[in-house]
C-alpha cells in the first residue's frame, strides 16, 4: 500500500474545536497569514453556501477553508475551483478506494452516488488584474447529511452512506492538502488544459439535457462541455450558449 502523500512544504495549518464559518475565520486571520494556510473547523455554527445560502454543518462531517494569495487576474483565480473539485475528487477516491462513485457537477460540487456530498465556495478580493486574496471553503458530508435545500435539487448524502467508508476530519484535510497542492502546482505550471480535461473525464451530466439558472433566466439545453475559462457549454437547438455562472439542475 501506498503512504500518505506528506503535507506539503510552506502550508500553514489550523485547527479549531468550533468556529462560526471557516471561511469567516479565515478573513479574520488574514492580517497574519504570510503564506497559504488551511483552517478547519471541527463544527460550524453559521457555515455558508454559494449565493449566501445557509450550509448546515452536523457534528462529524468536514468544513475546512484553504487561504491562498494568488497574485493573478481574478479571472484566472476563479479556475481555482476546479483545482479544488478535483483535488477532492482525487482524496475521496483515494480514501474510499471507489472512485468510480464519485463525480464532478459544474461549477464546482462533489458527488457521490449521484448525490451531493459535497460543496466548495470561493471568496476572494482584489482587482481585475490581480486578486489580493482567495479563500477556498468546503464542506463535506462525511458522516450526515442536511435535508435537501428545494425539491428539484440533487439530493443530499454523507460518504458513510454512499461508500461505507467512515473518514475522520482530520485524516480528510491531510490527504486533501496534499491532492489540492499538486494539482494547484499543474495550473500554475501548464494552466488550465490538462486540468479541463480531468475535469471534464469526472463529469456528471455530460452529454445529457440539464437546466441552467441564472440571475435573470432559465436555459434548457445539452450540456456539451465546459470552455478554456472554465464556463458551462449548452446546446441550444442550433445554437451553441456560453454559461460563466449558473446553478445547474439534472
Amino acid at each position: 500500500m501506498c503512504a500518505d502523500p506528506p503535507w506539503p512544504e510552506g502550508v500553514g495549518r489550523v485547527v479549531l474545536d468550533a468556529v462560526d464559518s471557516t471561511n469567516a475565520e479565515a478573513l479574520r486571520r488574514l492580517p497574519e497569514l504570510d503564506g497559504p494556510c488551511w483552517i478547519m473547523a471541527r463544527r460550524q455554527t453559521a457555515g455558508r453556501g454559494r449565493r449566501g445560502r445557509p450550509w448546515s454543518d452536523p457534528d462529524g462531517n468536514f468544513a475546512a477553508s484553504l487561504v491562498l494569495r494568488p497574485g493573478v487576474p481574478a479571472a484566472q483565480s476563479a479556475l481555482v475551483s476546479f483545482v479544488a473539485a478535483l483535488a477532492l475528487h482525487d482524496s475521496l477516491s483515494a480514501l474510499t478506494g471507489q472512485p468510480s462513485a464519485f463525480a464532478l457537477k459544474w461549477p464546482n460540487d462533489v458527488l457521490a452516488g449521484g448525490g451531493k456530498v459535497s460543496g466548495i465556495l470561493l471568496e476572494g478580493a482584489g482587482t481585475p488584474s490581480r486578486a489580493d486574496h482567495l479563500i477556498v471553503g468546503i464542506g463535506v458530508n462525511l458522516v450526515r447529511a442536511p435535508a435537501t435545500v428545494s425539491a428539484d435539487a440533487i439530493p443530499a448524502v454523507s460518504l458513510v452512506a454512499v461508500t461505507g467508508t467512515r473518514l475522520g476530519p482530520q485524516t480528510l484535510l491531510d490527504r486533501l492538502a496534499a491532492d489540492f497542492a499538486r494539482r494547484h502546482e499543474t495550473l500554475a505550471r501548464e494552466g488550465f488544459a490538462p486540468l479541463r480535461e480531468a475535469w471534464i473525464a469526472r463529469a456528471a451530466g455530460l452529454g445529457t439535457e440539464i437546466t441552467a439558472r441564472t440571475g435573470h433566466e432559465t436555459l434548457r439545453g445539452v450540456f456539451e462541455t465546459i470552455d478554456e475559462t472554465g464556463a458551462l457549454v449548452l446546446r441550444i437547438g442550433a445554437q451553441r450558449r456560453i454559461v460563466p455562472a449558473a446553478d445547474v439542475f439534472f
